[in-house]
């Protein structure tokens, strides 16, 4: 019996921040897959070895966790002013699909120096002396219509990747990079108010669980937040102690699809089933000490919160930039949860602790018309290469 070939196609794998991916120049791909689709899903299903029964992706590219079972496309950008494309795909580890619902902020820095390294940013925009300097790297987030612009360090006209910035869930330091998350108030596809609700706070009808209070936010991606004491837990969780629990699992996924429900993402529940990546959920607390999976102490005085979140269904071991950028906007406006657990009042920056330690996100809030509005949210991620050439995949798998 005769079996297609193996063919190869030109890849790059990436950490950016604390998730990582593999990287495709759109040009790069087969012609069936440079378009939307089921080839194009197929392929990427095949690359990171998903739908994967065992949940453990030995047959492909992915580490059977949302945060290594990602995707990504770059091309020159179709958007005046911007400099490339940034097109992502959440891989589902066990189930046949692929989720374009939202972005990736994690990748979104190691999407700003691909951009580099693959030849899509003018030259002229990238300085090329030994003294080395920041390329701002303007990319147009192709899921959710936003701009992003990355600030990427470069030595003789290439990415400089090695430095001295530590991120708490990374566990090597490497040079840093700003990310601006422009005007993040809502996801582009969804449209809408920053708060989908017209509340900063709601009461949540969450069937088997009841009424719960929640913020729900459309800032940076799609997130409903709510007190981590009124679903039992205290915000000091790591993600073994909720990813071995099938039933806490369960609740939160209830509160997923009714958060999902209430701000309009979704008509039925079923639809949630293919909707994964949003939205996120996550609880909050106040400060208090606890021990990062890294066995770094955190202290109540390093943070002004704690935060946990939720992606494809688990606890994320450190935090997604998209909901950092939630957290941030939704410390800095006064009366939602995530203000309430830091303290309350107006702030521009806020510092939560996450499983794997800290990070600071800085967000600029203010009322238009009554309305909130965010200009750029910031914060601080690093990015490296750690492997390029071609990904192989049989010939017949898209």
């Amino acid at each position: 019996m005769a079996h297609a070939p193996q063919v190869k196609i030109p890849a790059t794998y990436i950490r950016g921040g604390t998730s990582k991916g593999v990287f495709f120049r759109l040009q790069d791909l087969p012609a069936s897959c440079q378009q939307p689709g089921q080839a194009r899903d197929k392929l990427f299903m095949r690359v990171i070895g998903s739908p994967d029964p065992y949940a453990a992706h030995i047959d492909g590219m992915g580490g059977a966790t949302s945060s290594t079972s990602k995707c990504v496309i770059l091309s020159k950008s179709s958007v005046p002013d911007h400099d490339v494309d940034y097109l992502y795909g959440q891989v589902s580890i066990d189930k046949a699909f692929v989720d374009w619902s939202g972005n990736c902020g994690n990748l979104s820095t190691a999407a700003g120096a691909f951009a580099i390294h693959a030849g899509l940013v003018d030259p002229s925009r990238i300085p090329q002396g030994p003294q080395g300097g920041v390329a701002v790297v303007r990319i147009w987030q192709a899921n959710i219509q936003k701009t992003i612009i990355a600030h990427v360090p470069v030595t003789n006209g290439q990415v400089q990747e090695t430095g001295d910035f530590e991120l708490d869930g990374v566990t090597f330091p490497a040079a840093e990079i700003v990310l601006e998350f422009m005007d993040p108030s809502d996801d582009g596809d969804e449209g809408g108010s920053m708060f989908p609700t017209g509340n900063l706070v709601d009461d949540l009808e969450v069937p088997g669980i009841g009424t719960l209070k929640a913020t729900m936010i459309t800032a940076g991606i799609p997130t409903v937040f709510v007190n981590a004491k009124d679903i039992g837990c205290t915000g000091t969780e790591l993600r073994e102690q909720v990813n071995t629990d099938p039933e806490a699992l369960k609740r939160f996924e209830a509160i997923r699809v009714a958060g999902a429900l209430r701000m309009g993402l979704i008509k039925t529940p079923e639809e949630a089933a293919t909707r994964q990546h949003t939205p996120k959920i996550a609880f909050v607390a106040p400060p208090t000490r606890y021990t990062a999976s890294s066995g770094k102490a955190i202290e109540a005085g390093d943070v002004d919160l704690l935060v946990r979140a939720l992606s494809m269904g688990k606890l994320h071991h450190a935090m997604m930039g998209t909901c950092a950028v939630a957290i941030g906007t939704a410390a800095a406006i006064p009366g939602t949860l995530v203000n309430q657990a830091a303290g309350g009042g107006e702030r521009e920056a806020v510092r939560f602790g996450h499983p794997s330690g800290t990070l600071r996100v800085g967000a600029q809030a203010r009322q238009v018309g009554g309305q909130w509005t965010v200009t750029k949210a910031i914060m601080s991620r690093s990015a490296r290469i750690l492997m390029e050439g071609w990904v192989r995949v049989p010939g017949d798998a898209f």
